[in-house]
């Protein structure tokens, strides 16, 4: 049986940092006791908690067993009527009170220098307000359509689209919900897909780059045919695309350059979402005497702490049994939090440094050194629970001199090597595979068989339907497509 507090826990560790600000932020507004560290306010001593001794903040322990030790209280676990001198007596005002953040945030691999860097830009980005695609959509519709059941077959047409523009309910469900022929509900959905942006409102991909054309009045025979045999477009067929459209090869070319500037997917424009900027958990970078200094990302760590003047108030005014019972839940959970995000940052502080120890070879030669790698590995070599070391690992990005990574990306199995020695991490295989083809002469393409035979020539071995796989995982075609590809007058390089 895992306590509430042990299931917190263990949730805070897979959390992005993000997921555990806004976590935090909660906290903040429901726990009086807790207030935000500003930087440097727990040396001043003004209010706020003495530091953590570093050695202690830096031991090194599973945050399961962490959180089910004594240190670290439940919210009932004080008695009721306790007095706050009481409860300091045994371990003192400040224990476990430290800012999360403010020690163990850095190790090192290799150089023995331990090193802490608060510094840092925060970028801060603001977005114009503009409108949703469907109150574009609807002002439109209530502009330009005077009748009430058109207007009332728009609505419920307006609000079956998905983000991309696309109409995603069917005709005949909309007539018999309005109760009205499916002829008009058709004649309405025509009207309204002249709206802007064009290709609003198609119901596949052919009527949406259709509208656009007609839009441009350049839906022309030809054109039609181009849009009724995409599945030949898409496999870069082109002998077959020339006999469908009746045209000749230059005539393809510039029709297929003009469905290249059109839009796919139309209501996109209209997205209110904001594309976020990876950042990192974890900064790895060479110390100065050689080796590796791993250390947190300082401005990702909520800084919490308890104000110890605002508890002394209010133990000073609890008269009554509740009033005590609350002041002690509260700041039973307030030590709580601190502790578990202080465990927290120390645990992923650990299992970074393990991984980075062990991929040694990436990160001084290069993919090619990336070697094979399991959690629990990991989880062996430093102690801990496998589910521990996966939890750390999720959603946690490290920049290292070599570029910013997940966590994950350091995890692969193993192939094989066909003289029995070193076995290479699948990614460094994938890597090869790319290699190759992007290296492949036109009129020698690469198949997955002759790939194949590459790789065991280098000591590899993989059976051809891996190489499929990972060929297909990488969006890399099939050796006839790309063959079709590059013979084609409409090739165009990845």
């Amino acid at each position: 049986m895992m306590t509430p507090q042990l299931q917190q826990a263990i949730k805070l560790l897979q959390l992005t940092n993000l997921e555990l600000a806004e976590f935090v932020d909660q906290e903040l507004e429901r726990n009086p006791l807790l207030e935000r560290q500003e930087p440097g306010q727990a040396e001043r001593g003004d209010g706020g908690s003495p530091q953590v001794d570093k050695d202690a903040a830096l031991e090194s322990r599973d945050t399961a067993q962490a959180t089910t030790a004594s240190d670290i209280p439940s919210e009932s676990e004080a008695p009721l009527d306790v007095s706050y001198g009481e409860m300091y007596d045994e371990a003192g005002p400040g224990e476990g009170l430290a800012p999360s953040g403010g020690a163990g945030t850095t190790t090192s691999y290799g150089s023995g220098a331990r090193e802490s860097d608060d510094g840092g830009n925060v970028i801060e980005e603001t977005v114009s307000e503009k409108p949703s695609l469907h109150h574009h959509l609807l002002e439109q519709l209530y502009t330009d359509v005077t009748d009430p059941t058109e207007r009332a077959i728009g609505y419920h047409l307006v609000h079956g689209v998905d983000e991309a523009g696309y109409l995603t309910v069917d005709v005949t469900a909309v007539a018999e919900q309005i109760g009205c022929e499916a002829a008009l509900v058709e004649k309405t959905l025509q009207r309204l897909q002249a709206f802007d942006p064009p290709g609003i409102l198609a119901r596949d991909l052919r009527e949406c780059l259709a509208l656009q054309l007609r839009e441009r009045n350049r839906y022309d025979p030809a054109m039609e045919a181009l849009l009724s045999n995409l599945d030949l477009l898409a496999r870069h067929d082109e002998k077959a695309l020339l006999a469908a459209c009746g045209v000749d090869g230059e005539d393809l070319a510039e029709m297929i350059q003009e469905l290249r500037a059109l839009d796919p997917k139309p209501g996109l424009a209209f997205s209110h979402e904001i594309a976020q900027t990876v950042v990192p958990d974890i900064f790895v970078r060479q110390g100065p005497a050689g080796g590796w200094i791993v250390e947190l990302n300082t401005d990702t760590l909520p800084r919490v702490l308890v104000n110890q003047q605002y508890l002394a108030v209010l133990g000073s005014r609890a008269k009554s049994k509740d009033d005590k019972l609350f002041i002690t839940e509260r700041l039973n959970s307030a030590n709580w939090l601190v502790r578990s995000l202080e465990q927290r940052a120390t645990t992923i502080l650990k299992v970074a440094t393990e991984l980075v120890r062990q991929q040694d070879g990436f990160f001084v030669r290069g993919i090619q050194h990336l070697r094979p790698l399991t959690l629990r590995d990991i989880a062996t070599a430093i102690e801990m629970h496998e589910s521990t070391v996966s939890r750390v690992t999720a959603n946690k990005y490290i920049a290292t001199p070599r570029g910013t990574f997940p966590l994950k990306y350091f995890f692969t199995s193993a192939i094989t090597s066909a003289s029995g020695g070193e076995s290479l991490s699948a990614e460094t295989v994938r890597h090869h595979i790319k290699e190759l083809v992007d290296g492949e002469a036109a009129d020698a393409v690469l198949s997955d068989d002759r790939i194949v035979e590459i790789l065991r020539a280098e000591n590899v071995d993989i059976a051809r339907r891996t190489v499929a796989k990972y060929r297909e995982a990488m969006g890399i075609p099939s050796s006839v497509d790309r063959r079709r590809q590059r013979a084609s007058s409409t090739w165009k390089s990845r």
